[in-house]
């Protein structure tokens, strides 16, 4: 069998002879891109919105706070002085009140910047504002006394005195008092207080033992509200452990600073709250308002009774809404500065009370 020659190569075309130029001109132009868009690079200057924050920024940051801090702890210090020194200040009131909107504006100017602080520094900073806000209510008692209250003499009517019930000893005037932005009523409750273990059992099986109740003016305190109610109200609270069983409506909370909440309710809004840690059961998202430094965890309230008392105020299971929390002061699409998740490590993993009592 014949062995075939191989075909002769195949002479240069006119398209080949095209391609080549046409390749050449693609990389010239290529190289031209690159060298424009190289050009434009170099004459970009980045602005603050291009450039994530850094770590100078936060020690810019940590700088100004620190100034204004002391400059707020110096006058206060002047301030506190100013009774015994040979020239007073002529009017130190009106001096209080700058030191209060300088401490106000302080913790705003966290607030605006904490999406880029670490956490350790927002809570710090929030601590020593803090601790600014309780030397300024201490100066203001020193400087400006409270005025004394004294009854005057008028004449007054008598007439008949109604009879009372024995059983009528907490005040049931249901009449709403505005305090801060809520409308709180004057209902029975635990009110200026201090260091004390506070406990009150609601009692299941009509309307009227299940009732509301009124938490306010209390400081370094326990409370413990077990059993179901039908609404709370809690309003200026410091370094206070609140404990409460299901309730059945609402739970409207205000001014409270350095404190831990285990609640279970169907709705909870919180309002100018400062480095609390919430541990919920929530029907819906709870909602924070003019609030910094609060973090969110699930409920872990451990009494006897406390699943039968969670039935029955249709809140025994858990619907991971106390991670949905809806800032209504922060409008961004990104994630609100002002509240975050309990770090598992940080948390507490059980509060048991074995008797109401004790």
């Amino acid at each position: 069998m014949e062995e075939q020659a191989p075909p002769p190569p195949l002479p240069t075309t006119t398209t080949e002879t095209l391609d080549a130029a046409t390749q050449r001109k693609h990389a010239a132009m290529l190289d031209r891109l690159s060298n424009l868009q190289q050009s434009r690079l170099l004459s970009h200057k980045p602005s603050p919105i291009d450039t994530p924050p850094s770590f100078e920024s936060t020690q810019s940051f940590l700088s100004r706070f620190s100034t204004t801090k002391l400059a707020i702890e110096s006058d206060l210090a002047r301030i506190r002085q100013s009774p015994s020194d040979p020239n007073p200040i002529p009017d130190p009131k009106s001096q209080l009140q700058s030191l209060s909107l300088s401490i106000a504006g302080l913790e705003k100017f966290v607030a605006e910047n904490s999406y880029f602080l670490p956490s350790y520094e927002v809570r710090t900073c929030l601590k020593s504002i803090s601790d600014l806000k309780q030397t300024l209510d201490h100066v203001t008692s020193l400087v400006i006394p409270k005025k004394k209250f004294s009854f005057k003499s008028k004449p007054t009517k008598k007439g008949p005195i109604a009879p009372t019930s024995p059983t009528q000893t907490e005040s049931r005037n249901t009449e709403p008092t505005k305090v801060g932005s809520f409308k709180v009523p004057d209902l029975p409750g635990f009110r200026s207080k201090e260091s004390e273990v506070l406990t009150k059992v609601f009692k299941g099986g009509g309307l009227d033992e299940i009732g509301e109740f009124t938490v306010s003016d209390l400081v370094d305190c326990e409370v413990r509200l077990l059993g179901c109610l039908r609404a709370l109200f809690v309003h200026r609270l410091r370094n206070c452990r609140v404990y409460v069983g299901p309730v059945f409506g609402s739970v409207l909370i205000e001014e409270v600073e350095g404190c831990v909440f285990v609640l279970a309710s169907h709705q909870i809004r919180i309002h100018r709250a400062t480095l609390n840690d919430f541990y919920l059961r929530v029907r819906s998202r709870p909602i924070i308002e003019d609030s910094c430094g609060v973090r969110f965890a699930p409920y872990c309230l451990r009494y006897d009774g406390v699943e039968r008392d969670l039935e029955e105020s249709n809140l025994n299971e858990e619907t991971g809404n106390w991670a949905n929390v809806d800032d209504f002061r922060w409008l961004k699409a990104v994630q609100s500065p002002n509240w975050a998740v309990l770090p598992e490590s940080e948390r507490i993993s059980a509060v048991e009370i074995l008797n109401p009592d004790t």
